[in-house]
């Protein structure tokens, strides 16, 4: 595969007028952070709520009329599924979607939206692709591939024109990647117009394989689906082709990252820069705070999605505030007797900290007679915060076992 810079340009002509031209959003929280120059380019404020949106619709207006009629079939974990229903409306023609079964209810029903059929298949990316494929054969239908296609790819590139277009002498873009077409398209424009720009593309460590095979490493195919809150970026075998074609010769490095930080990163979006995004994207922010790789004088991170399935945000969030010290649950043994929880709670109230939750439990396997274990979920203000509770319950409670759970 070959996708020049004039491609990309072509493509931009193209989707101008059907495409939000996102945000490019300077970030002070993130610079003092990361001691780089940070902008967000927003993508999770793009129609359909990624920038998938791009490749698809290049790829769906390149195709002849009598192609279009013949309809759409396509693989995907969510986001490539919106933008190809999003496509085929604005052709009127219709899209046929397989979506691995563990697809987030939200990505399902934003695709359903669009017109095109949802149909679940397989229990990740690659089993949802093979089915696609199937119907390709069986009906006819023109596939459209999530990353594999030079229309598609030319289609994610008009980011990096923009990007560029505003911040010209950019030192170092963080982009996520699965299968590689958004990362193949934006760097084909960066190495061309800004070849000293650093280039990082950021993988969930639980589904490393293009890492693996950049870094000359040996893939094993895992038997089981990545298990990640990146579900957008969680392919299972990585594209030799892709490789070949652009990101060994465009990347400068990948970052693996894991789903803690991820989950520290969605927290940190939500309450420093007020924004939403899907675990996929705040892949970005948690590789560059890793520290690994030089970020420059100017940095971007492309938060390529925001289409965050509301009924795990809870627990994302909570997440990230346990692993920044926000949040603490301790378990405390104590004496079965009147007073006990009255001197506990006391003594946390001491300390400032917000009691979320209480748990009493008296038949534990581990407990004496006479004792009960008493949980507590504990709003705080960092790690510190945590150990300085700890000490005073141990002061005040000299017979209580405290253990952080």
């Amino acid at each position: 595969m070959k996708v020049t810079l004039n491609d990309i340009q072509d493509a931009q002509k193209i989707l101008q007028s059907h495409i939000s031209l996102t945000p490019l959003n300077f970030s002070s929280g993130a610079t003092h952070w990361l001691k780089s120059q940070v902008y967000f380019k927003q993508e999770n404020e793009q129609r359909t709520g990624s920038f998938k949106i791009r490749g698809a619709l290049n790829k769906v207006l390149s195709l002849s009329r009598e192609e279009q009629r013949r309809g759409l079939v396509a693989s995907s974990a969510g986001n490539h599924a919106q933008g190809v229903a999003f496509s085929a409306s604005k052709v009127g023609t219709s899209a046929h979607v397989v979506m691995p079964i563990s697809s987030s209810l939200n990505k399902i029903a934003a695709t359903q939206s669009y017109g095109a059929e949802v149909l679940l298949k397989g229990n990740f990316y690659d089993e949802a692709y093979a089915y696609a494929r199937e119907l390709e054969q069986k009906h006819g239908y023109i596939f459209v591939h999530a990353f594999e296609d030079e229309k598609i790819i030319a289609g994610q590139g008009t980011i990096g024109l923009e990007i560029l277009a505003q911040i010209p002498d950019l030192d170092s873009i963080f982009i996520p990647m699965g299968g590689g077409g958004l990362v193949a398209g934006i760097a084909t424009v960066v190495k061309a117009l800004r070849p000293e720009c650093k280039v990082y593309a950021v993988v969930s460590d639980q589904a490393a394989g293009m890492k693996n095979l950049f870094f000359g490493q040996e893939h094993h195919k895992p038997t089981n689906p990545p298990v990640t809150i990146a579900d957008g970026i969680a392919v299972k075998t990585p594209s030799k082709n892709m490789f070949d074609s652009f990101i060994h010769r465009l990347v400068d490095d990948i970052i693996a990252v894991s789903d803690d930080e991820i989950a520290e990163a969605i927290v940190w979006l939500l309450e420093r820069a007020k924004t939403v995004v899907e675990g996929s994207a705040a892949t970005v922010l948690a590789a560059a705070a890793q520290g690994k790789v030089t970020l420059g004088r100017k940095t971007c991170l492309i938060l390529s999605g925001g289409n965050i399935d509301l009924n795990i945000i809870s627990m994302v969030v909570n997440r990230g505030l346990s692993r920044k010290g926000r949040l603490a649950r301790l378990s405390i043994i104590v004496p079965d007797r009147p007073g006990m929880l009255q001197s506990i709670t006391n003594s946390i109230a001491e300390q400032r900290a917000n009691i979320l939750e209480v748990k009493h439990d008296r038949l534990a396997p581990d407990l004496h007679l006479g004792e009960t274990a008493i949980e507590f979920l504990l709003e705080v203000r960092s790690h510190q915060h945590i150990d300085q509770i700890r000490h005073s319950l141990a002061t005040t409670n000299s017979s209580a076992k405290i253990l952080q759970i």
